[in-house]
């Protein structure tokens, strides 16, 4: 969501005590500061639910100094799917601990560093809070705080407090933690329901008290769901003290900062066989740096060197600005490329081939390009470069966008997933779902 958010009156609640906040959230680890997937704010006091940089889960209730604080021990750092968070709240129990639940996957979280305590019968939503935030916060300073990720299936239970089995279930067959889309569950009369299932009003409550949310700047639909995840740069695996810069959901990942060469990272999902088809934009490179993409050994230590030309096992790379394609180091054919020139590649790991085209025609007259690729497992790879004058790489696993532009017209034989340009026959994009139907097939 990055720049922009939701945001709401908060009104009279039933309930300034008692209450359910759950959503699912995949993380940018964006290096900005906090990420706040909900918030209660006014002038000078708050209540948020977020991330904190360390990527430490942290609830807070601040008005003039911190009343009562949970940071977690643990560090939710996976950007390869979702969380599911769940804080149910009821300050009129007994029992100090239980005033506050907090739960990530179904797994209350009950190891904290920061631990204060909600006294009993506290207000924690104030009658000075007016506003309640989806992805963002404002401070007492008048900060404003937005969560750089994805979010989806946002609940506000006013005068409720769930379970995460209300909001969830696990897989049968796969043992994975999965969202209920249709959980049976109160609103109350302040409460909300956020699907974001309508892309031209994103703030849309179908809890049915019409309580819809302000949208401010501009959301980004997207398919990467709780139920299929799609591939994105990855940034835990990453050249070592040279990391890119990423943004957008990690589905921008540039170069910058101080020193040249080239800021490498894979992507969050691999594949050892199968057929798969993603695009690549590259929109900013005035120096003529390179732009390489491509795929790589799983098990390769990245940025071996002053740039990706170390990156010699098991390994296919592409310059986007120049054309020089390389295999294992060694570089076997050049083609052209160029800024906002958009790359479509199409691994097929059964046959050991590649085949790249440039705004939709074939190099090598639509033959493959790279033959003979080892068996392995592969990531995707990326390595901007960097210096004055930095490179922008954003790739389309399937979601439609490269960065925040919408494709220009969908191309056909996608399946699941959008790309500009026409996928081959048999070719998938990089998610969940399909490598589970292309791997264990």
């Amino acid at each position: 969501m990055a720049s922009a958010y939701l945001t709401r009156s908060t009104g009279t609640p039933d309930s300034r005590t008692k209450f359910t906040l759950s959503a699912w959230f995949k993380p940018s680890l964006s290096s900005s500061g906090n990420g706040e997937v909900f918030g209660f704010y006014g002038s000078n006091d708050y209540f948020a639910v977020r991330t904190q940089s360390s990527s430490a889960l942290d609830i807070i209730l601040y008005d003039n100094s911190t009343i009562a604080r949970k940071g977690s021990t643990r560090k939710f750092r996976d950007c390869s799917g979702f969380y599911h968070i769940l804080v149910a709240l009821d300050t009129s129990l007994s029992t100090a601990e239980d005033r506050i639940k907090i739960y990530i996957n179904n797994e209350r979280i009950t190891d904290f560093t920061n631990d204060t305590n909600f006294s009993q019968d506290a207000e924690v939503i104030r009658s000075s809070m007016a506003t309640v935030g989806v992805g963002t916060n404002v401070d007492q300073n008048g900060d404003r705080a937005n969560f750089d990720g994805i979010i989806t299936h946002a609940h506000y239970c006013d005068g409720y407090a769930y379970s995460p089995t209300d909001f969830g279930s696990t897989d049968s067959t796969t043992g994975i933690w999965k969202p209920k889309t249709s959980p049976s569950v109160s609103y109350g009369t302040a409460g909300f329901f956020l699907d974001f299932a309508d892309s031209s009003a994103m703030g849309n409550d179908v809890s049915g008290n019409n309580n819809d949310l302000t949208v401010s700047g501009t959301i980004t639909q997207t398919i990467d769901t709780p139920s299929n995840v799609f591939c994105t740069g990855n940034p835990l695996d990453t050249r070592v003290s040279f990391a890119p810069n990423f943004s957008n959901g990690n589905l921008t990942i540039a170069g910058g900062g101080s020193g040249t060469g080239d800021r490498t990272c894979r992507g969050t999902l691999g594949f050892s066989k199968g057929k798969y088809y993603w695009e690549v934009k590259y929109t900013s490179n005035s120096s003529g740096n390179s732009a390489w993409q491509g795929i790589i050994n799983s098990e390769v230590q990245l940025g071996q060197g002053n740039t990706q030309a170390s990156e010699t096992t098991n390994s296919v790379l592409f310059n986007l600005n120049g054309g020089e394609l390389k295999k294992n180091g060694t570089t076997i054919a050049t083609y052209s490329g160029a800024v906002n020139d958009i790359f479509g590649f199409a691994y097929d790991l059964d046959a050991g081939t590649l085949k790249i085209h440039k705004n939709g025609t074939y190099f090598n007259s639509g033959n493959a390009v790279v033959t003979s690729i080892s068996a392995d497992t592969y990531l995707p790879y990326f390595a901007p470069n960097s210096g004055s004058s930095y490179v922008i790489m954003n790739p389309n696993f399937g979601n439609g966008y490269f960065g925040t532009t919408a494709v220009a017209s969908a191309g056909t034989n996608a399946g699941i997933g959008t790309f500009e340009y026409d996928v081959p026959s048999g070719y998938k994009a990089l998610c969940t779902k399909n490598i589970n139907a292309q791997e264990y097939s």
